[in-house]
């Protein structure tokens, strides 16, 4: 018997991991030391604490993890197939899930910073991550339910993203992300979507500065967006029903803009070109000679109906 299995219990392997046959248990440990499970394959842990020790389970496969408390660095990394449930990471437990594929985590609660880097296949519920910095980086297929984070530069150059009631409390949200669909969120972060690539966000709440700078294709429906000087040097830019509060200088050198604002917008500075309809604009500035403002059509309903 492997020293650090405590039962060899057989548990139906649909209950935890698609495809594995069986899984040994390891239940009530504490397990210590540097690589406490490496290479560890077909266990199911639970009630289980990690505590001091780095990467105790580097190179793992098909692990089940329910109910167990990670307090060191390192612990799942290089690790495929891997299933957590009611886990809690504390500080320590920095750098958790980096160079992982097929990571499903739920009802968790994350500590530590950076948690995932260059992981694949990613699906996590109900996570809350109370200190999130650098957290979710050039990660790929990543679906986000219910999640929230605190914390700066979540999910910088992240692709192939689906959010469900995500909740950021951080700046520079998803700098650098490529396709990109997020539903019913909040934000409250500056500079959140720059440098992005085909983003879609629906019946979401933004507040911050600066919001989607140097973007192409970005959609948003049926949003709240509170933003000084939003909505600049975004390529394809379109906005469908939407409400921009404290909104000034929006859509400087933006091409392709098809905005349907139904609040009044502060200021509108130097589009490039496309159409802007909104009740009410305060000011609409042309102040750049290379700019042909014949390219936008910038109207508004009160004048309409006058």
């Amino acid at each position: 018997m492997e020293p650090w299995v405590n039962l060899r219990t057989q548990i139906p392997a649909n209950v935890f991991l698609k495809g594995a046959k069986n899984l040994k248990e390891i239940n009530q440990q504490t397990l210590t030391g540097e690589r406490a499970l490496f290479q560890g394959h077909d266990l199911h842990i639970t009630n289980s604490t990690f505590v001091d020790g780095e990467s105790p389970l580097k190179h793992a496969k098909n692990v089940a993890i329910d109910h167990t408390i990670f307090k060191w660095k390192y612990p799942l990394w290089y690790t495929n197939h891997a299933s957590l449930d009611h886990t809690t990471w504390q500080p320590d437990a920095h750098a958790g899930i980096w160079y992982t594929q097929d990571l499903t985590m739920k009802h968790s609660v994350v500590r530590a910073t950076k948690t995932f880097r260059h992981a694949q296949d990613i699906h996590l519920d109900d996570v809350t991550f109370a200190n999130a910095g650098e957290t979710l980086w050039w990660c790929q297929d990543i679906t986000l339910d219910n999640v929230t984070a605190t914390g700066d530069y979540f999910g910088m150059n992240s692709e192939n993203v689906v959010a469900h009631n995500l909740t950021i409390n951080g700046n520079y949200a998803f700098d650098g992300s490529k396709n990109v669909e997020v539903h019913n969120s909040t934000f409250i972060t500056h500079d959140a979507f720059w440098n992005c690539d085909n983003v879609t966000i629906y019946d979401s709440t933004i507040i911050g500065e600066y919001l989607a700078w140097n973007t192409k294709n970005i959609t948003f429906v049926n949003c709240w967006l509170e933003s000084d000087q939003g909505l600049c040097y975004v390529d394809h830019l379109t906005l469908r029903n939407c409400s921009l509060i404290n909104t000034d200088l929006s859509f400087e050198y933006c091409s392709d803009i098809d905005a349907t604002i139904n609040t009044a917008i502060d200021s509108v500075k130097n589009p490039i070109n496309g159409k802007i309809t909104a009740p009410a604009i305060g000011q609409v500035i042309f102040d750049d000679p290379a700019i042909d403002p014949t390219q936008t059509i910038i109207s508004t309903t009160q004048e309409a109906s006058a």
